[in-house]
């Protein structure tokens, strides 16, 4: 990878995340500033989609209930810490930030703007003028909920079992998840019981927003049984473990001594439900209160019967990732004819029914790399069939797309594919379409290669960690899955590696933007607005521009 400061930079980090992309449905916008106290975030230089009201309705300053959320997840996510990822983003969201803290979080308790970086069990960081050397700040007084303390020692502990692959404390699957959020990571020092230093290979400006998913489980508990720890998890959570059943549900119990202050409900109990219609039974039965996804076309009916429809714009984008190294999708003029070829609109209006925003370039609404002059790609057919044309396949061609068939962030993938299928054929694009189950295709997915007789596939994704752009985009990213090139776009992500200030860095990452929407290395289709339908009874939830949540202000009242 051609960056800035060549030779120096990623190689380790590279070679290891491929078996780490389970994590990465996406990659993240933004981190805290050279001397900043505590990070600025990465909200400041977003052009964001128009803001809805997201909150759950009902009275202030109700509390307890217990919260029944049926999860689009096939499982319920590993407990392990980072490996809840393995189910993609939504295990972070209900599993991985309930259980556990990391040393930085974002701001999810408004919905008007893209969640800033800011404090967790760190408090402040800072880095060196290289952006090599990071030291944090750590917040005192917090305990794990096994009542030993948090300190300087658990955070080294933490992560020399996420980068030590001969630590007695760790797994492979943890080493491997992990490589893509520390990757860079080369020594964690302890200063202070309230202070550590972590110093990277090569500079790292995103550090902090990578470590916003990192997360610190108790050493004590991890010493005890440690190839099982998943079993009983322990973390500084808002929430703590306190049953599971594998494949059936998870309950969750508040952390009376969070630091951030006890979470309002008295359980959370979390249900893995892929199917959308059994999805929406549940929640007419009663025996869920919250449901994520539901189908675009259930949203009215569930209104007229009094349940909430929470939206927003958040990091989200649904796209085709072509094979750029074969024809006919080797061809930027194939690949834009494609672009120009479907009704991103009528989807998100008149299939999505307003869930989906129509997504004309690479950056979601929601990022910080997003610029609205890099929406270049309109529905316009007449033109697509002109650049099949100078691209030397003006009758069109046959290609074979695998997409999935639920799973985090994949919205309706039948019917939407159907729909570009139909788009495409009417330029000359004849698609073949092969349904796959979600956790096969992510197994495909961290392999960096098509599967035989694959010429694109669709997948859900996000930049939540800032670490996907390089990962997906640079000429030798491990899961550049569509073997992209872009000597621009290199020097430009090289040049963002280095750059800590936010604004700034933003801006690179918006001129990378516009370079790889004008290549078109996938097929940019629709930013998800995370539908959720709640029960009536259900109160004080904000919904954010984000993937994750904030659950400490939700409380469910007594059916009437």
């Amino acid at each position: 990878m051609p960056f800035s400061s060549p030779g120096r930079l990623r190689r380790s980090h590279l070679l290891a995340a491929p078996a780490a992309a389970l994590a990465l449905l996406a990659a993240a916008t933004g981190c805290g500033s050279a001397g900043s106290s505590p990070s600025t975030g990465s909200g400041g230089s977003a052009t964001a989609a128009k803001s809805t009201s997201a909150t759950a309705a009902g009275p202030a300053g109700g509390t307890g209930g217990t919260l029944v959320i049926g999860m689009t997840a096939a499982n319920v996510p590993p407990l392990d810490t980072i490996l809840a990822g393995t189910q993609g983003y939504e295990g972070y969201r209900f599993v991985g930030n309930q259980i556990y803290d990391a040393l930085t979080r974002h701001d999810l308790k408004q919905d008007k703007e893209i969640p800033a970086l800011e404090p967790a069990l760190a408090t402040k960081w800072m880095a060196d003028k290289t952006a090599t050397s990071w030291t944090f700040t750590l917040r005192s007084g917090v305990k794990f909920t096994d009542g030993t303390p948090f300190n300087a020692d658990a955070v080294v502990f933490n992560f020399d079992r996420y980068k030590n692959p001969k630590s007695p404390y760790t797994t492979p699957a943890l080493v491997a998840q992990a490589a893509t959020f520390v990757g860079l990571v080369k020594k964690v020092t302890k200063v202070d019981d309230s202070t550590v230093r972590i110093t990277t290979v090569a500079p790292d400006s995103h550090l902090p927003e990578d470590l916003s998913t990192v997360f610190i489980a108790s050493p004590t508990a991890v010493k005890k049984d440690p190839k099982n720890f998943g079993a009983h998890p322990v973390g500084t959570g808002p929430f703590k473990f306190a049953s599971m059943t594998q494949g059936q549900s998870l309950t969750l119990v508040p952390n009376e001594s969070y630091w951030g202050g006890k979470p309002k409900l008295d359980k959370l109990i979390l249900k893995p439900m892929p199917e959308a219609t059994a999805r929406i039974a549940a929640l007419r039965s009663g025996s869920v209160n919250w449901i994520e996804y539901p189908t675009p076309d259930d949203i009215d009916a569930l209104k007229r019967s009094g349940y909430q429809v929470l939206t927003n714009s958040y990091d989200h984008i649904w796209p085709w990732v072509l094979n750029t190294s074969a024809k006919p999708w080797n061809d930027p003029r194939v690949r834009q004819a494609a672009n120009y070829a479907i009704d991103r609109d009528a989807m998100a209006t008149n299939l999505l029914h307003g869930t989906a925003e129509a997504a004309d370039q690479v950056a979601p609404r929601a990022n910080a790399a997003y610029d609205p002059a890099n929406d270049i790609y309109k529905y316009d057919p007449a033109k697509a069939k002109e650049l099949l044309k100078a691209a030397g396949v003006p009758n069109g061609f046959t290609t074979t797309v695998e997409y999935p068939t639920s799973g985090s962030g994949n919205m309706i993938p039948a019917p939407m594919n159907e729909a570009l299928q139909k788009d495409l054929a009417g330029v000359g694009i004849k698609v073949k379409l092969k349904p796959i189950e979600w956790s096969t295709m992510l197994g495909q997915y961290i392999t960096g290669k098509f599967p035989a007789g694959i010429d694109a596939i669709n997948i859900s994704l996000t930049f939540q960690q800032e670490s996907f752009w390089p990962l997906s985009f640079s000429s030798t990213g491990p899961i550049n899955l569509g073997h992209y090139k872009n000597t621009k776009v290199d020097a430009l992500l090289g040049q963002a590696q280095s750059t800590v200030d936010t604004t700034a860095r933003a801006g690179l990452y918006k001129q990378a933007a516009a370079q790889i929407t004008k290549d078109a290395p996938w097929l940019y289709v629709v930013n998800d607005r995370n539908p959720r339908a709640l029960a009536p009874t259900v109160h004080g939830f904000v919904e954010p521009k984000s993937w994750f949540v904030d659950l400490t202000s939700t409380w469910v009242a007594p059916k009437a």
